[in-house]
């Protein structure tokens, strides 16, 4: 064997490994640049506050205090009983109007962010105690005593969308990453199903019976974490059957770089630099974590769109999985019928 016959299994080997190589790179260094850049330096701003619309006092308040910094966002409410539906329904981190002894009082739902309720309270104490006006504040929703700083949802959140993809992931190793027919599609489809349903009771187990975190809506809390599973679980299912090993990295760019920082998780949304501030209402694991805090805290009022959203997740996912599957298989076809040989035994040629 000549030295060139030598060489050859490495010539093979070297740039695939150092593609993987070069890509892994890039994916831990948006990791490093997403995370450090969005939470090394909060920078709250817009973070909504409701008044009622006549409550001069309160709206007096805040329009001084927008007029000297762009921390807190003046939200109007034609009457009480909107501005406290609002605040239930995570429009508003928090209230404030005019009480019985014309002083302020500031009704805040921490449950929603502890960071953002903390700064609304900072920012109103300091501007009534500069106007001379006493003010009462109440936490209309607080957190659990067992999840001071409301960090729970967060990383439930993260973990059940690390589940989902893992899942997905494997099943493409297993077998492969684009199903072999529709039947093997579906089979991975209904696979899928079963262990986000499975997941999603365990995680409702072991952050309630089991860490006694939460001891109510167990229930909910299941059905929250199978949807989120699967929608984690079909995104990486259909990101991957159409670009094999490739998706697996745009898969943990989307749901993890992106998508776990995007999400707010620690801080509210209004906490992050612009181009973040919205990305959780849109990408899988700021609509669960959302999901999550609105199934353990609040009402369904403030679960719409995160319920809608995952499940469109989920529908675009088995959606691709679907498509991709036909796509491949058809390119199977057509190899398959461009390798026969011709009609009459002799060797077919393409020209």
């Amino acid at each position: 064997m000549d030295e060139a016959e030598r060489d050859l299994p490495v010539r093979r080997w070297l740039p695939r490994t150092a593609a993987l190589l070069v890509g892994t790179l890039a994916l831990a260094t948006a990791f490093i640049a997403a995370y450090v850049g969005a939470l090394h330096q909060p920078n709250p701003r817009d973070v909504p506050v409701g008044v009622v619309l006549g409550d001069q006092r309160a709206q007096a308040v805040l329009a001084a205090v927008r007029q000297r910094t762009d921390k807190l966002k003046p939200i109007e409410y034609d009457d009480p009983a909107a501005a406290a539906d609002g605040l239930t329904a995570r429009a508003v981190y928090g209230v404030l109007t005019t009480g019985p002894d014309n002083g302020l009082r500031l009704t805040t739902a921490s449950a929603s962010s502890p960071a953002a309720a903390e700064l609304v309270t900072q920012v109103l104490t300091e501007a009534a105690r500069q106007a001379g006006v006493p003010i009462q504040v109440a936490d209309e929703v607080p957190v659990a005593a067992t999840d001071p700083r409301g960090l729970v949802p967060f990383y439930l959140a993260v973990g059940l969308v690390l589940g989902g993809y893992l899942a997905s992931t494997a099943l493409g190793l297993q077998t492969r990453t684009a199903p072999a027919g529709l039947p093997r599609a579906g089979l991975r489809i209904a696979a899928l199903a079963v262990y986000s349903v499975v997941l999603g009771i365990v995680a409702a187990v072991v952050v309630g019976p089991v860490l006694d975190v939460w001891d109510h809506d167990i229930v909910a809390l299941s059905g929250v974490g199978a949807l989120a599973v699967f929608a984690a679980a079909m995104v990486a299912a259909a990101v991957q059957a159409w670009l094999g090993v490739i998706g697996t990295g745009i898969v943990i760019l989307l749901l993890v770089v992106l998508g776990n920082p995007g999400s707010g998780g620690v801080y509210a949304p209004e906490f992050l630099p612009d181009w973040m501030r919205d990305m959780h209402r849109w990408n899988v694991p700021g609509l669960a974590t959302d999901l999550i805090r609105s199934a353990v805290y609040f009402d369904r009022r403030s679960a719409g769109w995160a319920v809608a959203g995952l499940i469109l997740w989920a529908l675009l996912g088995a959606a691709g999985l679907i498509t991709a599957t036909i796509f491949h298989a058809h390119r199977r076809a057509a190899r398959a019928a461009g390798s026969r040989p011709a009609v009459g035994g002799g060797p077919r040629t393409v020209d």
